[in-house]
Formats: C-alpha cells, sequence, structure tokens
C-alpha cells in the first residue's frame, strides 16, 4: 500500500540498484540512421502540483565471448583477376588472404596473413581495411550504411613479382561491438584486402569479423592483459557512430582513382549497388601455404551484468 512520506526542504538522496532482464537486452548504438537507446527514468508525484521528473541515459552492453568455438574458426579467401586491354591480356593478379579467428576486440591488433602475386604490367598497391556495415529494418524495408573505420596500406607490388604478408597487423579502433542478433538494427563487421590495379577494376575478398566485448584468453599475451584490453574495448561508448570515428581514411583509399574522380559521394554507396565495394561469393582455399593458428582455449560464459545507479536527487 502507500505510505505518506514528510519530507523537509532541503536535498534528498535515495539510493538505488536493479538488475537488468534475464532475456538479452541489444548493445546500446547510436548509427546513421538510427539507434538503440535505454534510460532510467524518476517521478516524483506531489499533491496538488505537477509532477517532477529527471531522466538519465542507461548504457546496456551485451557481452560476445570471442572465445566461443565458432569466432575462434579461421578464415580463408582467395581471388584472381585477369588484367588486360582491348588488345592483349598481360596477365593475372592473385590474392590470397587468411585471418587467425573470426572474433575480436576493441584495441586488439588483427594480424592478416597474405600472399600476392602480380603477373600484369601494372604495379600494384595491396591494401586492408576494417568495414562496419549498419543495416536498418522497418516495414518490410531495409537501408544500410557502409563505412571503414580502419585500414593499413602494403609495399608496391612491380610487374612480375610476388609480396607476403606474414601477420601484418591492423588494430580494430574504438568501434560499437557487432549486433547480430536485433530484429530492426544490425551492426556488421568485416575484414577486406583490396588491391588497386591501374586501368582495371580493384580485386578485393573480405572476411567477415565480430567484434566482440570478452576478449581471447589465448591471445592476452601477444597485446596487453585480459584487464587492460577489456578497459579499452569499453572506450566505444564515448562515442556517437558514425559522426566521429577514429581518424576515417579518405573514400579515395577504398575506390580507384578512376571511379573517385567521376563523383565523390557524401559516404560510401549502399551495399547493394553494382560498382560497391563487396565482392562476389568467393572460393575458399584449399590450402593455405602459412604456418596454422596456435590452439585455443575457451573460457566460461560470462555472469550477467547488474548495473548499479547513482543516487537520483530532487530539490524541493
Amino acid at each position: 500500500g502507500e505510505e505518506n512520506l514528510v519530507l523537509l526542504d532541503g536535498r534528498h538522496e535515495f539510493p538505488f540498484s536493479f538488475q537488468l532482464p534475464q532475456e538479452p537486452l541489444v548493445t546500446s548504438f547510436t548509427g546513421k540512421y538510427g539507434s538503440i537507446q535505454y534510460f532510467v527514468k524518476a517521478v516524483l508525484e506531489r499533491p496538488a502540483v505537477p509532477d517532477q521528473s529527471v531522466q538519465t541515459e542507461l548504457q546496456v552492453i551485451s557481452h560476445i565471448d570471442v572465445s566461443s568455438p565458432a569466432l575462434l574458426t579461421p578464415v580463408l579467401r582467395s581471388q584472381e583477376k585477369m588484367v588486360g586491354c582491348w588488345f592483349f591480356t598481360s596477365g593475372p593478379v592473385s590474392l590470397s588472404a587468411k585471418i587467425e579467428r573470426k572474433g575480436y576486440c576493441n584495441g586488439e591488433a588483427i594480424p592478416i596473413y597474405a600472399e600476392i602475386e602480380n603477373c600484369s604490367s601494372r604495379l600494384i598497391v595491396p591494401k586492408a581495411a576494417i568495414f562496419q556495415t549498419q543495416t536498418y529494418l522497418a516495414s518490410g524495408k531495409t537501408k544500410s550504411f557502409r563505412q571503414m573505420v580502419a585500414n593499413v596500406r602494403g609495399n608496391h607490388i612491380a610487374s612480375g613479382s610476388t609480396d607476403t604478408w606474414n601477420g601484418k597487423t591492423l588494430k580494430i579502433p574504438p568501434v560499437s561491438p557487432s549486433i547480430l542478433d536485433c530484429c530492426i538494427i544490425r551492426v556488421e563487421y568485416s575484414l577486406a584486402v583490396y588491391i588497386h590495379i591501374p586501368g582495371a577494376k580493384k580485386l578485393m575478398i573480405e572476411m567477415p569479423l565480430v567484434i566482440g566485448t570478452i576478449p581471447c584468453i589465448g591471445f592476452s599475451s601477444r597485446n596487453s592483459s585480459i584487464t587492460s584490453q577489456f578497459s579499452m574495448d569499453m572506450s566505444w561508448l564515448a562515442l556517437t557512430m558514425p559522426e566521429h570515428p577514429e581518424a576515417p581514411p579518405n573514400y579515395a583509399d577504398v575506390v580507384s582513382e578512376e571511379e573517385f574522380s567521376r563523383h565523390v559521394p557524401a559516404y560510401p554507396p549502399p551495399i547493394d549497388c553494382e560498382e560497391q565495394l563487396c565482392c562476389p561469393v568467393f572460393a575458399y582455399i584449399q590450402e593455405f601455404r602459412f604456418q596454422p593458428p596456435p590452439l585455443y582455449s575457451e573460457i566460461d560464459p560470462h555472469p550477467t551484468d547488474v548495473e548499479e545507479m547513482q543516487p537520483v536527487s530532487f530539490m524541493l
């Protein structure tokens, strides 16, 4: 039943805490065309006068453990492209790439293993990038936004030469974790290795990434301690993606100079365009000429988070 509580003039604080619902909550996210937000609202009801209320945003994280078996599997892709003109074909450019596992956390450096063979007559430059794709679903319609969040450039490869990336690193900047189980907003990542070929369309392969929140113990020695990795991972909360990504590269880095000179859109084209950043379906390569990744260990699932709220204050 209701109780009459008499409060004297002055400041009164009522600390409280609560546990989030047991059913999974989608991670807080602010994107190009929509957001996922949670709020805590406190209402002060007083007789004969209007109610007074305060509201504050609550950040929710749906944890993704990158030590899960599905995220520990290596990802391999291979692609080849013939390069030529109307009168002759100079030869193929072939590209094979591999990452040791599918899941990573913010702040981790992804080792990239790749082999590039340039049998064309052109000078080529291999690059790698992390792309974020936001997909919004409402009223039976789908809208997508795609942006590059990090990239790295390799060395020039002359005609008739090859190059090998034996663990070339690409660091993950502070970005929102993957959102894969929400019916209205999805946030997905991929790592692309691509080659600009003068006078031809780029050669690109993409490997799916999942950005998680719980680091993989088996790789803690390669970067920093688990504690510091987890704290780095939380830095994405201070960002509003994609309005303020960390040092985004120019769009010219992911389109050919010929395409870039024709038009410079405000953001990369939708992922269903023909002149897109995506590639056709890729074939898995059966053999890879690099050492296999080390064995991985598993950790226990992360416990359910309990949000501790600061006291709510009213001035009477």
